[in-house]
């Protein structure tokens, strides 16, 4: 990029930008700097479509790996356009964002006023400098009936572990309603060393230590933005994004994290942790986070045809069961109920679940269905997930017992597809399903279970369970008023460029049946 006003890019997209230079004429008292580098190496996002519209987000980092992402110390006015079009000749909304030195210079715009279940296209602009193009699209009006929504599931994206060859793929897969975003978005760990190396290969390594202050955290998912095929996925398909425990710390639970740290001092780190999301996630600002936490838990509506619950495993629950001797800021046993999604956001979801919506989703990360591990090469309990939150998961099958209407649960932490059924009755894995599940592979983050791809051997002991595999990808659901789509995707190789997508399995569930069916 050169020091010239306008870019080559600029020129080739400079239509329609009359508006915005006005409009950045209009801004009192600021200028935007001169900008000698791209000042959106983190791409552009869009997020939590709406009927009448959607946020759209970026970042301003021209140097994205060097501390503020090479900005200056003061708030940059960037333009913004929504167009009808590619080519930006139809423009619909245009404006004027201040990028702010406190939220890192990112940008988070909640346009409105757009129509219903439509295509829209988006820019930003700032000295003369175009950003690259993202697209997305409205959700259906309220009550509107909707022949099909497609959205795909994704997560669990270790930068050092494997490429974000997933994430190309994704951009490339047709008509995408939305991107639903269980987590983990980035990995808050060192760089990976021999020991590290010599269990699985490493591509690339994260650029600095571990990371606890709110500058480390920005830095970490700057590495993590700069990618070309997370960039294309942010562009091509509106994100609806919560987070697991690696956006703060592995197996974190509540205010507390999983060694010994006092809770007043690990809150410190959480709330730097969430800040850095919310500056670099498509959400509105009512997940803001104040005091420290973001309320991420939501609902997003598509016309009669799905009521998407997205849901905070994290922030609310009890503390946990210790998984081995030795843990830190566990308990071997808990002397009340416990909680995995707290009280309020429990109360929440019962509220929400109504037979208004053909469908509903759960986005409830972590694996929900009891898992017998006993043939697992790794011992392990399980009890950072559900298996570890037995009375919450009891609370939830009586839920969508008594509410629930055709409920299908969605999520991934696992680093592995779990493709089975919710077991109605406690201890009883044959009993008749309350919901089918589908939990997701991960992006690029590897399985911990120590077995090879192909057939899992502690499938012998979980009747509930349809698939357990091992390989990278996402899933992708095609949903219609009388049927819900899964097909498992999977790419061949995430170590060298190129790995390329086929589809390993496809699951069906229909209205009144709550089980996942291969087809």
């Amino acid at each position: 990029m050169t020091g010239y006003p306008f870019s080559r890019r600029t020129l080739l997209r400079a239509g329609g930008h009359a508006a915005l230079v006005a409009a950045l004429a209009r801004a009192p008292a600021l200028a935007a700097p001169k900008f000698l580098d791209d000042p959106f190496t983190l791409g552009v996002a869009s997020g939590d479509p709406a009927p009448d519209g959607f946020v759209i987000w970026t970042r301003l980092a021209p140097k994205p790996l060097e501390p503020h992402g090479g900005m200056p110390a003061e708030a940059v006015p960037v333009g913004w356009d929504v167009a009808e079009d590619e080519s930006f000749r139809r423009i619909v909304r245009t404006g004027v964002a201040l990028a702010r030195p406190e939220l890192a210079h990112s940008v988070h715009v909640e346009v409105g006023g757009l129509g219903s279940h439509r295509r829209y296209w988006y820019r930003f602009v700032v000295d003369g400098i175009a950003s690259d193009i993202g697209t997305v699209r409205t959700a259906p009006a309220a009550g509107a009936t909707l022949d099909r929504l497609r959205m795909a599931v994704a997560g669990c994206q270790h930068y050092e572990r494997g490429l974000f060859t997933a994430w190309h793929h994704i951009s490339q897969e047709a008509d995408l309603d939305l991107v639903y975003h269980y987590g983990d978005y980035i990995y808050e760990g060192k760089a990976a060393g021999l020991a590290a190396a010599a269990k699985a290969p490493l591509v690339r390594h994260h650029n600095s230590d571990e990371i606890y202050s709110l500058d480390d955290y920005r830095q970490r998912y700057a590495l993590y933005k700069t990618d070309p095929d997370l960039k294309a996925a942010h562009a091509a398909a509106a994100f609806v994004s919560t987070f697991d425990d690696h956006e703060v710390e592995n197996d974190w639970a509540g205010d507390l994290d999983a060694g010994t740290t006092p809770p007043e001092v690990f809150l410190l780190r959480r709330a730097a942790a969430m800040q850095a999301w919310y500056e670099h996630m498509p959400v509105r600002m009512t997940q803001f986070p104040y005091r420290g936490s973001p309320r991420t838990y939501r609902r997003l509506d598509f016309g009669q045809l799905v009521r998407l619950h997205v849901l905070d495993k994290r922030s609310y629950r009890s503390i946990r069961l210790c998984e081995k001797p030795g843990n830190g800021n566990c308990v071997d046993t808990r002397d009340t109920p416990d909680t995995l999604l707290g009280g309020a956001q429990e109360r929440w979801l019962g509220e929400g679940l109504t037979p208004a919506f053909a469908w509903n989703l759960l986005g409830l990360g972590g694996l929900v269905m009891p898992f017998d591990r006993s043939a697992q090469a790794v011992p392990s309990n399980g009890y950072d997930n559900w298996t570890g939150y037995p009375d919450a998961r009891e609370r939830l099958i009586g839920m969508i017992g008594e509410r629930g209407k055709n409920v299908v649960i969605t999520g991934g932490d696992s680093h592995m597809f779990f493709i089975g059924n919710l077991p109605s009755r406690r201890g009883d894995l044959e009993s008749p399903s309350i919901a089918p599940e589908f939990h997701g592979t991960s992006v690029s983050s590897i399985s911990t279970n120590g077995l090879p791809i192909g057939p899992d051997p502690r499938a012998a002991t979980n009747p509930h369970i349809s698939m357990i595999h091992d390989q990278r990808g996402y899933l992708l659901f095609d949903v219609a008023p009388k049927t819900w789509h899964a097909d498992l995707r999977v790419v061949d190789q995430v170590f060298t460029p190129g790995g390329r997508i086929s589809t390993l399995a496809r699951y069906v569930v229909e209205p009144g049946r709550p089980q996942a069916v291969k087809v």
